[in-house]
């Protein structure tokens, strides 16, 4: 067998590994020009069900070298106030041995490098895919804007949201614009910086609920125990450089209407400005975040996300991650969904490799599960960032946001009930 993925992001190369490993033919292809094309400096949450995922698609000594450029884990997940008043906090230790195993914060272009290693001769750059075509002895062949192509026996879909593969694969399925517009920064760690932040939000992250609908989230990244180790310069010695500088991260989102002003086509600066003035009665300590960020770091923006399909035809082409089930981030679960689809399509790939079930049947098996899983996981990311929620109007959405408190302090103060709710949370992340 011979599989063809078109792009090399996350779920693509978790994939491209589990099949190497596994003897199968492979070869990925993406439009960025170069491995160190810059993906984006920004976090990407791994849960500990996205961590199992990846470790059942790469080498051991390449998810050692994973854990090793993941930032600290966090230890609490905190819901505030705009004035950062507790509402509800989870101590992800107390909720069981196994359940800050693997729940880990790493960035994006970091990972991506990761994900590289091993696979120098196996992924092409400068390769934009254009269309593919059915053959009549059943292989299939892509064809790249540079006038080339490939054959292969099953062509994957990992080019992400704007996925040209899934438009003609797919053509009735389709992205919806949630209302929502978002902004974020991120700044250097220092003791200034880190004196903004109490002792819970250091050590974890913070969801915070305001009126008319406004959230943010901030975060604190920490590679130190990576830097300091002498084991990571010895057996990675070409990864100490790209090792990222700490760092405490922000974002504030909302719906459109609700906005100032439109973040999309303003300059760094001006985004700034928007962002203490959405915040301009909040903690000042947030306001302090936000205008001590260097403008060049601060972008915004549109929250959309896929409609889930209904099922479809299966074949030798078929696609995963965010080319499939783009969700937007309120729940966390994007890349983990990824990593999920591309444990399990190589599952079932190696599969019908070996004899053990057809191919088209293996395929069939990876989309059903696909579909339901990676549905639940669009829906409930969309409860959190819907403009048409009634949270984003003036008088009942401040009735809301009182009655959404009163339930989680009530959550907060008995450990039965705040156990059962993390666990909630966690189960949309990939967690049984």
């Amino acid at each position: 067998m011979k599989v063809l993925i078109i792009g090399a992001g996350t779920g693509g190369l978790a994939l491209a590994h589990l099949l190497k490993g596994a003897g199968i033919s492979v070869a990925v292809y993406e439009r960025d020009r170069a491995p160190n094309a810059d993906t984006g400096g920004y976090r990407v949450g791994i849960s500990p069900a996205g961590s199992r995922a990846l470790k059942a698609c790469v080498p051991d000594e390449l998810y050692d070298l994973y854990v090793a450029t993941c930032a600290r884990s966090p230890r609490y997940f905190n819901m505030l106030t705009e004035h950062f008043g507790e509402v509800l906090s989870f101590d992800i230790e107390d909720a069981g041995p196994n359940a800050l195993d693997g729940e880990r914060n790493v960035i994006r272009k970091t990972l991506r490098r990761v994900l590289l290693r091993g696979l120098e001769a196996e992924v092409f750059f400068g390769k934009t895919f254009q269309a593919y075509t059915n053959n009549a002895d059943g292989s299939v062949t892509a064809r790249f804007q540079d006038g080339s192509l490939a054959t292969g026996d099953v062509l994957v879909g990992a080019d992400g949201t704007s996925s040209t593969l899934r438009k003609q694969r797919l053509p009735e399925a389709r992205l919806e614009d949630t209302g929502i517009v978002s902004l974020g920064g991120k700044i250097p760690m220092t003791a200034e910086t880190k004196a903004l932040l109490s002792d819970k939000m250091f050590k974890g992250m913070s969801l915070i609920m305001a009126p008319m609908g406004f959230g943010a989230i901030i975060h604190s990244l920490e590679f130190a125990h990576s830097r300091s180790d002498p084991d990571f310069a010895a057996r990675w010695p070409d990864f100490v450089e790209a090792l990222d500088e700490d760092s405490i991260g922000w974002g504030l989102w909302g719906a459109r209407q609700n906005f100032p002003q439109v973040p999309a086509g303003l300059s760094g600066e001006q985004l700034r400005e928007l962002g203490l003035e959405i915040a301009r009665d909040w903690h000042p300590h947030l306001q302090a975040l936000i205008r001590m960020t260097e403008p060049a770091t601060i972008h915004d923006v549109m929250m959309r996300t896929s409609v889930p399909p209904t099922p479809w035809t299966s074949s030798n082409v078929t696609l995963l991650g965010d080319a499939v089930h783009t969700m937007t981030p309120g729940r966390g679960a994007g890349a983990n969904t990824a990593l999920r689809d591309a444990a399990l399509l190589g599952r079932m790939l190696v599969e019908a490799d070996q004899g053990r079930q057809p191919l088209l049947e293996a395929i069939r098996a990876y989309e059903i599960e696909m579909l339901r899983y990676s549905k639940e996981a669009v829906q409930e990311s969309k409860k959190q960032m819907d403009a048409r929620d009634l949270a984003h109007r003036p008088i009942v959405g401040r009735l809301q946001l009182g009655v959404t408190r009163g339930v989680m302090r009530t959550i907060n103060a008995i450990p039965a009930l705040r156990r059962r709710a993390f666990r909630q949370m966690m189960r949309v992340r990939g967690e049984n």
